[in-house]
């Protein structure tokens, strides 16, 4: 990479599945230099989108970690998702790296830390978010629980709240001339995510059964319908002046409906709006509403995203390596992203003949 805000920026990242890659993915989009380290015989797929970006070096980490650290020296960042203790043993935990170069951001990727009593304990996504207070909120009314896929857990509380680590640590570091270690666990971090609800529960304006309240399907004017050709629409007119004209446009006349606020009435509301909805395809509803202040989209498949005549025209989606991807995101007007090619394997001696 020659091009984005981290550009220079030196990163090894020990293999693994799920938010160590994709975070490690952004970090090469902005420009990093990512030298990832597989085990020897180790599988890549060659539609894995979350690898690109990477130069790859194969190591046998039990047999020889000195390789490793000698890439640690010259490194600005570290990204491990092991269980804790697993890297000491390797003689490559936070007191042996550190002593040798001490300017590193030794980040730690988790689900549930470093410490507590599950540190130790397996886990994916949908337990860490169970227990973190997000999986009970997020479902229909009258069903159970239903996992957002590993969007809320593995990615939003994982990779991007490691890479707001690892950027903040980098900064510091740059004053101070200390790295530090990076605790990143995603239980700790989609409690923090919660917030705002936590504000709303301390308030009275959240209710803890799921589909009851403002952004959980609860309220009518923030949900999704079935439209008459079994696809669906997303309506999110939260504030009146939207709500206003999504009923105009809509036909909901019902005087019931000028009380938008109404909790109490959400479940008739919701009824008689969804009887409206299925008189139309989702196609026709977004010919009427999508263009207006109504906050109404389609519901599409991630497939038919890629077609969206929005998602064209910012070229929200590309196709390099014969392979169709989500574009490199945030953009920058003065050192943009560009989407790197996938992994290629080098030998640790090209790496370090660079870095020196």
């Amino acid at each position: 990479m020659t091009n984005g805000p981290l550009h220079g920026l030196r990163v090894v990242e020990f293999a693994g599945i799920g938010p160590g890659p994709f975070a490690c993915m952004l970090l090469a989009d902005m420009g990093a230099d990512v030298v990832r380290i597989e085990r020897p015989g180790a599988e890549r797929s060659p539609t894995d989108i979350t690898l690109r970006g990477r130069r790859v070096v194969t190591l046998d980490l039990k047999r020889d970690a000195e390789t490793a650290l000698a890439l640690l020296d010259k490194a600005e960042v570290l990204v491990e998702g092991f269980r804790p203790g697993v890297m000491e043993r390797l003689g490559l935990g936070p007191d042996a790296v550190l002593a040798r170069n001490p300017r590193l951001i030794y980040g730690r990727m988790t689900g549930w830390g470093q410490s507590g009593p599950l540190a130790h304990v397996a886990g994916h996504d949908i337990t860490y978010i169970a227990v973190a207070g997000a999986l009970s909120a997020i479902g229909p009314r009258d069903g159970k629980p239903v996992p957002p896929l590993n969007l809320v857990g593995d990615y939003g509380g994982g990779s991007l709240y490691l890479i707001v680590g690892i950027l903040a640590a980098i900064i510091e570091a740059r004053r101070s001339g200390r790295g530090q270690v990076i605790d990143c666990a995603i239980s700790d971090c989609v409690a923090n995510m919660l917030a705002i609800f936590h504000s709303l529960l301390a308030s009275g304006r959240w209710q803890e059964g799921r589909g009851s309240n403002l952004l959980d399907g609860g309220a009518h004017y923030y949900t999704t319908y079935e439209c008459a050709d079994g696809r669906h629409i997303a309506v999110g007119a939260l504030e009146p002046q939207f709500y206003a004209r999504l009923r105009e446009l809509a036909g909901l006349s019902d005087a019931a409906f000028a009380d938008q606020r109404n909790r109490a009435a959400w479940p008739d509301l919701q009824a008689k709006a969804a009887a409206i909805f299925r008189t139309r395809t989702r196609d026709e509803w977004c010919a009427l509403l999508e263009h207006e202040d109504a906050c109404v989209a389609p519901v599409l498949g991630m497939a038919e995203a890629a077609g969206h005549p929005h998602n064209q025209a910012r070229q929200t989606f590309v196709n390099t390596d014969g392979l169709r991807q989500p574009a490199a995101a945030p953009r920058f007007s003065h050192t943009p992203s560009s989407v790197p090619p996938r992994p290629r394997e080098v030998s640790t001696a090209d790496i370090l003949a660079g870095w020196n």
